[in-house]
């Protein structure tokens, strides 16, 4: 369960800039994360309730905007989503694709480059 470095991480951050901008009490933080990440919301939620008790981020609302994995052929610079695996069985879906070594969707080469999904930002914090 790898949120609750995660949330250390960013209780961490928050606790350090907040004193910059007169901030006592976090309402809110706002977080990009993306799926190549493995992260659980809900597990991220409940290690930061636990966490950010007796802190000025104690009650903040954790706000996640999850980035979906995608790709980009260095042969002929088709872009398509990987699809998360839900099972053994490979198929290709239209212009997704659903492994890591797959080929292009379009070209059928296998020269393919990871252009988000691994994303793990704090986008903004709100409190007063």
């Amino acid at each position: 369960m790898h949120e609750i470095s995660i949330v250390e991480s960013i209780i961490d951050i928050v606790l350090n800039e907040i004193p910059k901008y007169n901030i006592t009490r976090v309402s809110s933080i706002a977080l990009r994360i993306g799926e190549m990440q493995l992260v659980v919301p809900e597990a991220l939620r409940f290690g930061f309730k636990l966490m950010a008790q007796n802190t000025p981020l104690e009650g903040a609302e954790i706000i996640i905007e999850s980035v979906p994995t995608t790709g980009r052929c260095k042969n002929c610079g088709y872009e398509f989503n990987f699809l998360l695996r839900k099972s053994k069985t490979l198929t290709k879906k239209g212009n997704n694709i659903d492994d890591w070594f797959d080929n292009c969707p379009k070209c059928e080469k296998t020269n393919i480059e990871v252009i988000s999904g691994k994303e793990m930002e704090i986008i903004n914090f709100e409190g007063c």
